[in-house]
């Protein structure tokens, strides 16, 4: 497990072999690129599940940013601040089992930081391929200004 040097953590989630629902990778990679965010650390989480419940645990909040497939246009994006797998979007992406499960197992440890979710409406996940839709390519701007603007209200 790596060291933490802050309490924040910006959590991409996503399976970038699969175009859009890949997108919480391509946005914390972005994030990278540009030279991370004072205060918060990057991390690449992949499909999620339970070999990330250490990181998670080592945290104060945890800023998750992944696919959603909601009502919404594709590129939409909304922060939403989860307490429970409940109260994840019903269809958070492919890997929403995963990712519920591993939330609610560090619940019951009794070691659950503060999590807010960014989620980025995508409608055609399934497809193989590592290109992101024009829609969806299009969000990440705008997913990274509210990753930003939560870091700085901590």
């Amino acid at each position: 497990m790596q060291e933490t040097q802050n309490e924040i953590l910006v959590l991409g989630i996503g399976n970038i072999l699969m175009n859009d629902e890949g997108v919480g990778i391509h946005v914390v990679n972005r994030l990278e690129l540009d030279g991370g965010i004072p205060g918060a650390d990057l991390m690449d989480g992949g499909t999620g599940g339970f070999h990330l419940l250490g990181y998670i645990q080592s945290y104060k909040t945890i800023i998750i940013v992944d696919a959603s497939l909601d009502q919404y246009p594709a590129g939409h994006v909304r922060i939403l601040h989860p307490r429970y797998a409940k109260d994840f979007p019903k269809q958070l992406s492919a890997h929403e089992i995963g990712l519920k499960d591993m939330l609610d197992a560090a619940g019951l440890l009794g070691n659950m930081p503060q999590i807010h979710l960014v989620a980025i409406t995508v409608k055609d996940y399934q497809d193989m391929g590592m290109e992101l839709s024009e829609e969806v390519a299009g969000a990440i701007p705008v997913a990274i200004k509210c990753i930003r603007e939560l870091v700085n209200s901590f």
